[in-house]
């Protein structure tokens, strides 16, 4: 198996953290962007897009801070992804980060789906 590599994404978006934090931590949540339909039984997640499944296990998860999971198919190795909520201490804004990891030659197109994706967030949260 090709090594992955990682990669991190910045998001600035005009958001109470908690109400980010329902968006990328609940399956309710993560239905309304990141998939089509989520499901979750204990630490176990389904992801569903367009008929097709994928499962993931919860990693960890701080509220109202960070998530992360780790895809079924890559149990075993060190790849993940987390959705993180940071805040400026100073200015007070707000951005989402992600964290994720995909081959070489996959990195620029994993890149554009997030960007893709934190639209679609941004679009139903009203922020700009």
């Amino acid at each position: 198996m090709e090594d992955k590599i990682k990669y991190e994404m910045e998001f600035p978006i005009q958001v109470s953290p908690s109400l980010l934090y329902q968006y990328i931590s609940t399956p309710s949540g993560l239905s309304e962007w990141y998939a089509d339909n989520v499901n979750s039984r204990g630490e176990f997640y389904t992801f569903i897009w367009s008929g097709s499944e994928e499962r993931a296990k919860l990693l960890s998860k701080k509220s109202p801070e960070r998530i992360k999971f780790r895809w079924i198919e890559d149990e075993g190795e060190e790849f993940y992804f987390e959705l993180r909520i940071q805040v400026d201490e100073i200015t007070k804004d707000v951005s989402l980060m992600v964290t994720d990891f995909a081959e070489d030659d996959e990195v620029e197109e994993g890149k554009m789906l997030w960007e893709n994706m934190v639209s679609n967030l941004k679009s139903i949260l009203g922020s700009s």
